[in-house]
């Protein structure tokens, strides 16, 4: 096997806003757009929506693209990105970004498993989970 990578497939709603979301991961986590190729004029995907992004967040390889075909699904919590941060300080950074036109779904609070825990869903539909050990 050469690599396994998450790969996030924008729809419906979410559809067109392929390269915000991966700017705004990139520069929250400072990672790296490593490649990214947009559809052409005249093709089945609108002009200017991403056919193909390859970027990185924390040195973990990650793609995305943009689909206006009509899905049966979105992004869903039942996948998250799991972030083990370094303190309150960024935890507390990165929540508040994620949160900026996101949702709490379980807001940052000591939960017995961790003393300062959040799952949030941000303004793009993606799920992570903040974790202070």
């Amino acid at each position: 096997m050469q690599s396994i990578s998450p790969f996030l497939m924008f729809v419906g709603a979410q559809h067109g806003r392929c390269a915000e979301a991966v700017q705004f991961y990139v520069s929250l986590f400072d990672g790296e757009i490593e490649a990214i190729d947009y559809h052409e004029p005249g093709g089945l995907e609108p002009a200017g929506t991403v056919r193909g992004v390859r970027f990185t967040i924390n040195g973990v390889a990650h793609m995305a693209m943009d689909s206006g075909h009509p899905h049966a699904f979105d992004f869903t919590p039942a996948f998250s990105f799991f972030i083990e941060c370094d303190d309150g300080d960024e935890q507390m950074r990165y929540c508040d970004a994620l949160l900026d036109g996101g949702e709490a779904l379980m807001p940052l609070d000591n939960y017995g498993f961790s003393t300062a825990f959040a799952w949030v869903k941000d303004r793009y539909g993606v799920s992570w989970q903040l974790n202070l050990p």
